[in-house]
């Protein structure tokens, strides 16, 4: 027995083991076809949806096989996952260029990611509960609210039903990172089905490539588990619940740091304790109308240190939202209501006392089809904030379909977002720059618009292909700003002193072919620009353009699948301490690339392996250190003058303070990885 155990721990990942449904090809042809409610809150086909969407598979994911949603986006046209810290190895994930407190991920429609949940909740989900995830670019705060300004990443979960009865996925890397994905789905009564999963990540091999004596990614251990219970009722109306908890313990630093520096000056870490739960239920209303209630509850709770500060922080949510979908001839109407109250607490300056925030909505759409070619759509959303007063946030879409196979589609919307500076960046609580909050600071508002086209060409003996078109503009007005240059040792927050803007264009085809061969290739071009105190310059963290690809050949006769997946990143502003910082202020363009082989021949069976990152990229490469004075992390031997600016020394010849805040790209280089699925219906 101990040695069976033993082989499960080699081969260790969180994506649900392939179902007899995965493995249908005729599903991908028909992706156009396929139901999205993301856009709209309603079911609509992505090709009549007024709203583009972005239906991201699990057949997809399974092209590179990861640990988390974070890192299985990286290959997503006009998404970027970020790392914000190169020692605890924070991230989020950008969409469209815009920073990622401006993306809200929700389950099931339900917002489960924001304020704390920003910084270390991603990491947490498990791909083992996901049917697909859908991707909304752009403000969809008519109908979401706060923190759908950038976009919407809305992950949906499996059906009990429709799941295999027990599912594992498993895989270890040269790194010794080990992941397990189990899932096990069973009926509890006649009427009540349930699906239970468990997600464990282990990683606990502190390497240092880069020789700063720092590690390169953060040590973590992590579990979560998931269920979700069906409820079949007589009448046939929805009822469901979904429960999560997370809990993780990670850190990183100095190579020789252990738990007995937790909290000291002697030896550098930054540790991350994060208890995290979530319930979410939606039940429909036993009346002749369709009529919805939906509820989340969210509590997060995390014990963190970065060097000799700590960062102690408590948050619960609570979130209800009531649904009424109607249909009057030619109108799609929704009518909703909403509430969330919000209470948040830490150990920072910025609260000294606790904090208590409501949050009451109401919005309305109306999806009018005009003809059998063109329709438009109407919506907006009133939201009175406990701390802010009245948000107004209208929407409109227009869209055209002159033919079955390709519809033309022109977004407007708003967005707001009520920030959080203490959870949302975690520039604030890592490294020695001081925070400096000059005013009481007023909720963002962005102004968003979205040419959209969407083709399908069926390319007789070729097979299909799907092409996609997008042109945006986003534009914001009251824009948080955080200031990295007005000081080198401080981080200045203020509404923005002017604009903000982000131009792009972006382009992304799917070619499905009858002889085995699927690829999907993007991509973005990325034009910000922001205006303050009447001086322009190029906003942090923003990429220029972007490549993404994923490419799968099928050779049924040798039971074998190929995927190539990729994506290259083109030049990123980065924060410098100083005019004699030896840093790159641009990144150079980088590129991660990744293969796999899957040998199927087994039934219910499957074993994959393949290189991670095969170039060997890490953002180290140009760059003389990533971590601002490594070798001084409490910055003892650092010279100041009387303003408490760092002045250059014979041991600080660039004048400079301990930073670990110059990251944009995983710091992880080549790595093999070997998996195994099992699914048993």
């Amino acid at each position: 027995m101990k040695k069976i155990i033993a082989i499960l721990y080699l081969f260790s990942t969180p994506i649900f083991a392939q179902t007899q449904q995965d493995t249908v090809p005729k599903k991908e042809t028909n992706q156009l076809d396929e139901v999205v409610i993301s856009g709209t809150l309603k079911a609509v086909k992505r090709l009549e949806n007024p709203v583009p969407v972005e239906v991201i598979t699990t057949t997809f994911l399974k092209q590179n096989p990861t640990s988390n949603v974070f890192d299985a986006l990286q290959n997503v046209n006009g998404l970027r996952p970020q790392n914000n810290c190169n020692v605890c190895g924070t991230g989020d994930i950008r969409i469209n260029g815009l920073d990622g407190p401006y993306t809200m991920v929700t389950i099931d429609g339900m917002p489960i990611v924001s304020a704390l949940g920003t910084v270390y909740g991603l990491s947490g989900i498990p791909n083992s509960m996901m049917e697909k995830i859908e991707v909304v670019k752009g403000a969809a705060s008519s109908l979401y609210g706060s923190e759908a300004v950038g976009g919407l990443i809305n992950i949906i979960t499996k059906k009990t039903k429709k799941n295999s009865f027990f599912a594992a996925d498993m895989f270890t890397t040269s790194w010794l990172e080990n992941n397990i994905d189990l899932g096990y789905n069973t009926p509890i009564t006649k009427k009540i089905d349930a699906l239970f999963g468990v997600n464990y990540f282990y990683y606990n091999n502190p390497i240092d490539d880069n020789n700063d004596n720092f590690t390169d990614i953060a040590i973590q251990n992590r579990i979560s588990f998931f269920s979700k219970w069906n409820v079949n009722r007589s009448s046939g109306k929805e009822f469901s619940i979904i429960s999560r908890y997370l809990y993780e313990d990670r850190w990183g630093g100095e190579m020789q740091w252990n738990k007995s520096f937790r909290g000291g000056d002697e030896v550098y870490g930054e540790s991350i304790y994060t208890s995290r739960f979530e319930i979410l239920g939606k039940y429909q209303l036993p009346v002749k109308e369709k009529m919805y209630f939906q509820w989340s509850l969210i509590g997060h709770d995390q014990n963190s240190v970065y060097g000799n500060s700590f960062y102690l922080a408590h948050q619960k949510i609570a979130f209800g939202q009531f649904l009424w979908d109607k249909n009057v001839k030619n109108h799609s109407l929704l009518f909703g209501s909403a509430f969330r109250y919000q209470y948040y607490n830490d150990n920072t300056p910025a609260t000294a006392t606790s904090d208590h925030s409501t949050i009451y909505s109401a919005f309305v759409q109306d999806d009018i089809k005009l003809t059998q070619k063109t329709g438009i759509l109407l919506g907006a959303r009133y939201d009175y904030n406990s701390a802010h007063g009245s948000i107004f946030t209208p929407r409109l879409a227009i869209k055209w379909k002159p033919t079955q196979d390709d519809i033309l589609r022109l977004n407007f919307g708003t967005g707001f977002r009520v920030v959080n500076l203490f959870t949302e960046d975690h520039q604030a609580l890592s490294g020695a720059r001081d925070v400096v909050i000059v005013d009481n600071l007023a909720p963002e508002t962005s102004y968003n618009v979205n040419l959209n086209y969407l083709k399908k060409y069926k390319l007789q003996d070729l097979g299909i292909l799907n092409l996609e078109l997008s042109s945006w503009y986003t534009y914001f007005t009251n824009r948080i700003f955080a200031n990295y240059d007005l000081n080198p040792n401080q981080i200045v927050y203020d509404n923005l002193n002017g604009f903000s803007r982000v131009f792009g264009l972006s382009a992304n085809a799917d070619w499905i072919t009858p002889f085995g061969l699927k690829a999907t290739v993007g991509a973005s071009y990325f034009d910000p620009f922001t205006v303050q105190d009447g001086e322009s310059f190029v906003p942090l963290f923003t990429e220029k353009y972007a490549l993404n690809w994923a490419i799968n050949y099928e050779i049924p006769n040798w039971f074998l699948s190929f995927d190539y997946t990729g994506n290259l990143t083109g030049p990123i502003r980065l924060p410098l301490l100083s005019d004699l910082d030896p840093r790159r202020e641009y990144s150079l363009p980088f590129s991660v690339q990744n293969i796999q082989l899957t040998f199927k021949k087994f039934h219910h069976f499957e074993i994959y392996s393949g290189i991670k990152n095969i170039f060997d990229w890490t953002p180290n490469r140009g760059n003389p250190f990533l971590i601002a004075r490594a070798n001084d992390p409490f910055d003892q031997n650092v010279q100041f003058d009387s303003n408490g600016n760092a002045v250059p020394s014979a041991t600080n010849p660039y004048g400079l303070t301990f930073d670990p805040t110059y990251a944009y790209g995983p710091n992880q280089g080549i790595r093999f990885f070997l998996g195994l699925r099992y699914h048993l219906d």
